[in-house]
């Protein structure tokens, strides 16, 4: 055989695309199996094949591969060995393909294919050296390791080939499995080789592999950063507005925000920490004070135990946060000042709760006790003569978490066996601040719901009795009186879906529950009271009325304390129509609202929120007698012929009706004192400032909060302006910001101030404030940097958590508020104004033909085909119909052939989406980016990189591999 004919027959091959198998056909006639200098011919002819122009490489991995399977199981062949190594120094770092897609994949495979064969070559040189020196003769085998050591580094080295390598791994698991062995026994061999300098290039190269399946969730974290505002303040609002929040909830919310920011997990700890103190020391005296404690001490340390599973395993993680513990120390102003006002060694009773969860080890505890300790000594005297010998929050709060599972249990027993010994027990909840105390741990333990549920079912059995002789009719009238009072309390002061039960077909709903949604004053609720709730029977309302008018006090045997709750209303108004009219005069209205309120507070509360609801109809000159009526039923009885516990459910009734009337006396800017009885009033009102546009409110609220201030007034804001109001003047005053630093800032805040209502917020931002100012020119130069970068921050920080978060239930605090229906989404208008028939088909194919799209391969690529659609995601739910509508249109401004700040937005909010997400497959925002966009991405140059195109494709799909292997293999 002549070298010439083999020249001519590789010419050929590349001429025509010779496949494997006509390859393997071609090649028989030119070497038989076994010839070893064929291979050296045939290496020698690739190489000066090589020199002559481009050079297809997929080909020449593909007749290497079949010259691998062939002839090279025996590597006892040095020469034919180095002459493959030397073919392999000709491409491995320089390969490239701008072919099909088929042929990117097969670029990918037949380079796996090589890798293994290079490792099983280290390896079988590696045992030669180790034999060569045994028997005194190392040279060659040294030289052979050397070389394939250095093949093996020029090739792992780049980042491309780890890229189509990571590629292959999803094609060719199997595949990949024998490279793992491979390295394995690598490993072994060189262990026990001496030459220092070999040994460490193979395990950098050993290191190089096992990080290619990994190689897209390294971030670097933020090290020189000691601040992390977004983190205060979600915890701030979580504490502040949403202590019965679930606890997952929480977790995946504070995990998202670590992974965003790239928050080291011991800085991450400490901010959650400094929050929880913050919040300790500055929240207003009483029920707020004890929800941060529960927070705080309760529910905090059972966050950090599902971060756990989320970050480390358990001994990296107990490192972490004894490191954020170590920190914390250094923090001796805040925590001097959080000890004088809880009144106690904050720092001891929490790293005592983080011992009990596992989070610190019984060493670590005790050895930030004593730094603590030592400390204190120099601190300003923490007691004074009158609070020392008061038990401080702490003790109390973590003391009432058991006494909530005694009562639950208590609560579980047959109420009519012994109401007097519930009584009792209810009784003692009343006093001083011990409902609240108990409130609280419950809430922040998960367990306020079945609490209340507890209560309902008390509420529900004591609502009629029959038969019943007075002291029956009295504990009875109690039990109802005081479950009444405490459901109010609970749905006021922790929102009214702890309260509903989860609803079941055919199941009667409860009383309380029912005139809670159609008669209890809520903010943002809006009462007719002519709704027929407030319209009961006639004959019930008139012998009620005659009750409240003609008795000396409310009888109680027999009463049906459900209809009489629920008569109230029109009651109170035929006696106010009385009163108006001169039938009735002033005092017989005091004896009436004594009767109402002088037995069962609850029927004060009925009806009092009947007039709130009443008052809101009326004109300013119309409300006086009303009012009247509200400060009537608000004031005390003074009279000894009332129930037991009657001091302690006037306080409770007090507390409920200002929490009612406080959004009406507002509005008419009036005044009532209600009596101070120890019960807290509500103390984040945020009421707005009177006569001020609030748009002026936003904007200065906004500025404060920028250098110092509360967020919690913006909550007030969001109901009022509603959602798109709120969003959109958020971000323009975002925009206005040119200062790097504050535009960071603002985002940070921003983002936490959404938190509000995340979902809302979001769909507002994608489907409404982004379009407009990416499709009208005339606002492009808004989209400048610092602040267009700072939106294109905020836009993917809220995609990807409402996208994470928005199949799960919504929090307390966005359940409450009244939620306006702020657009169709499903009718959308597509952005694609040449193609709205295909587009709109395309976006609602899941729900209407599924399998259209669920074949790729049988059609060309539609340009607006996505893995969303592939994932038959159903396109009718409003956030990924506004997210599939956002990428269309970053897909139509990349292919366009007009630039400018638009298009440099575009690129700012695909590099956040690379920075935040691990890898675009299932499950993230990017898997409606259309296919088609990746190759427009990757002529921008900072998109142009292999673990940006891995990222955006998604690679549990063949049809997202063959996208990124054609985009790396063409870079």
């Amino acid at each position: 055989m002549k070298v010439v004919n083999l020249k001519q027959a590789i010419l050929q091959a590349w001429k025509e695309r010779w496949s494997d198998y006509q390859w393997a056909i071609n090649m028989k006639k030119f070497f038989p199996k076994g010839a070893t200098w064929d291979i050296l011919n045939l290496a020698d002819a690739l190489l000066e094949q090589a020199m002559i122009g481009p050079s297809p490489n997929p080909l020449i991995l593909s007749y290497l591969k079949y010259a691998i399977s062939s002839q090279f199981d025996d590597f006892s062949r040095d020469l034919c060995v180095q002459a493959l190594l030397d073919i392999m120094d000709m491409f491995c770092d320089r390969l490239s393909c701008h072919g099909k897609a088929e042929e990117c994949i097969g670029l990918c495979r037949a380079l796996l294919s090589a890798l293994h064969w290079l490792l099983r070559c280290t390896a079988a040189s590696a045992e030669w050296l180790r034999e060569g020196l045994e028997a005194g003769t190392p040279a060659a085998g040294e030289k052979q390791l050397a070389m394939c050591l250095q093949r093996l580094e020029k090739t792992l080295s780049s980042t491309k080939n780890r890229a189509l390598l990571h590629i292959a791994k999803l094609e060719e698991a199997s595949s990949w499995t024998a490279i793992e062995h491979s390295l394995l026994k690598l490993g072994e061999i060189l262990a026990n080789l001496s030459n220092p300098q070999l040994r460490s290039q193979a395990e950098q190269c050993g290191t190089l592999i096992r990080s290619i399946p990994t190689m897209l969730s390294v971030h670097a974290e933020q090290m020189h950063k000691t601040g992390f505002p977004t983190v205060h303040a979600v915890i701030l609002l979580e504490g502040t507005m949403n202590l019965t929040g679930e606890t997952q909830s929480l977790v995946e919310q504070l995990t998202m925000v670590k992974r965003m920011q790239h928050i080291p997990t011991p800085l991450f700890v400490l901010e959650i920490w400094k929050a929880c103190f913050v919040g300790l020391i500055e929240s207003p005296e009483g029920t707020e004070e004890l929800k941060w404690t529960a927070f705080t001490f309760l529910k905090i340390p059972q966050v950090l135990v599902k971060l756990k599973k989320y970050f480390h395993g358990d001994k990296d993680f107990t490192e972490d946060v004894n490191c954020a513990f170590e920190f914390l120390l250094k923090l001796t102003p805040l925590l001097d000042k959080a000890d004088q006002r809880c009144n106690c060694d904050c720092t001891n009773f929490l790293l005592q709760e983080c011992g009990k969860q596992g989070l610190l080890s019984e060493a670590s505890v005790n050895n930030l006790m004593t730094k603590r300790k030592a400390d204190r000594e120099h601190a300003p005297q923490q007691k004074s003569g009158e609070n020392a010998n008061i038990q401080p929050n702490i003790q109390l709060i973590l003391r009432a978490e058991p006494t909530v599972t005694n009562i639950l249990k208590t609560m579980d027993a047959d109420h009519s066996k012994s109401p007097e010994g519930l009584l009792g027990v209810l009784g003692h909840m009343l006093s001083g601040k011990s409902l609240d105390l108990l409130l609280a741990a419950a809430a922040a333990t998960g367990k306020l719901k079945s609490f209340a549920r507890k209560f309902i079912n008390l509420n529900e059995f004591t609502t009629y009795g029959s038969e019943e002789s007075t002291k029956p009719a009295s504990v009875r009238a109690l039990l109802f009186d005081i479950s009444f009072l405490m459901l109010c309390h609970v749905a006021q002061t922790y929102g009214s879906e702890v309260i509903l039960s989860e609803s079941r077909s055919g199941a009667e709903v409860p009383f309380f529950e029912t005139w809670m949604q159609t008669c209890m004053p809520e903010e943002g609720k809006i009462l007719n009271p002519d709704h027929p709730c407030f319209r009961p029977d006639s004959t019930k309302v008139e012998s009620l009325v005659a009750l409240l008018n003609n008795s000396s006090e409310m009888k109680l045997v027999q009463m049906k304390w459900h209809e009489a709750c629920l008569s109230i209303s029109a009651a109170i108004l035929e006696i106010l129509n009385a009163w108006e009219n001169g039938v009735l005069a002033f005092e017989s209205i005091q004896k009436i609202t004594d009767n109402i309120k002088g037995k069962v507070c609850s029927l004060a509360v009925c009806a009092v929120a009947w007039l709130v609801a009443h008052v809101r109809m009326l004109g300013l000159d119309e409300r006086e007698k009303s009012l009247q009526m509200i400060r009537q039923l608000a004031g005390p009885l003074f009279s000894e012929n009332t129930l037991q516990f009657y001091n302690e459910r006037v306080a409770i009734m007090n507390s409920i009706l200002e929490r009612m009337c406080v959004e009406v006396l507002q509005q008419t800017a009036t005044q009532i004192k209600f009596p101070s009885t120890g019960v807290d009033t509500m103390p984040y009102w945020n009421l707005l400032p009177p006569k001020r546009p609030i748009k002026e409110v936003l904007t200065d609220i906004f500025a404060k909060v920028l250098e110092k201030g509360s967020i919690h007034i913006f909550d007030t804001l969001l109901h009022m302006g509603g959602v798109y109001w709120f969003g959109n003047n958020l971000i323009k005053e975002l925009l206005k910001e040119t200062r790097k630093e504050h535009t960071l800032r603002a985002v940070e805040l921003l983002y936490s101030i959404f938190c509000l209502d995340m979902q809302q917020v979001t769909l507002v931002l994608l489907g409404h404030i982004l379009p407009g100012l990416l499709t009208d020119s005339s606002k492009w130069h808004s989209l400048m940097d610092p602040p267009g970068t700072a939106l294109a921050k905020l836009a993917v920080w809220c995609a990807l958590s409402s996208y994470s978060s928005h199949k799960g239930q919504a929090s307390t605090r966005q359940k409450k508020r009244h939620r306006e229906d702020i657009e169709d989404y499903i009718s959308l208008f597509p952005l694609d104004d040449v193609q709205p028939s295909k587009l709109m088909r395309l976006l609602s194919s899941n729900e209407d033909d599924a399998n259209v799209l669920s074949s790729p391969t049988d059609r060309s690529m539609s340009s607006s085909l996505s893995a969303s659609q592939l994932h038959t995601v159903n396109m009718r739910d409003p956030l990924n119909r506004v997210l599939a509508n956002l990428f269309l249109l970053i897909s139509s401004i990349l292919g366009s052939r007009t630039a400018g700040p638009h298009t440099q937005f575009v690129q700012w909010f695909m590099e956040e989406c690379v920075d935040c997400l691990e890898q675009g497959g299932r499950g993230s925002v990017l898997q409606f980016l259309p296919f088609t966009t990746v190759s427009e991405l990757v002529k921008v140059s900072a998109m142009s990189s292999p673990k940006v195109i891995l990222a955006i494709t998604d690679l549990s799909l063949p049809l997202g591999r063959q996208v990124a292997a054609k985009a790396i293999a063409a870079l």
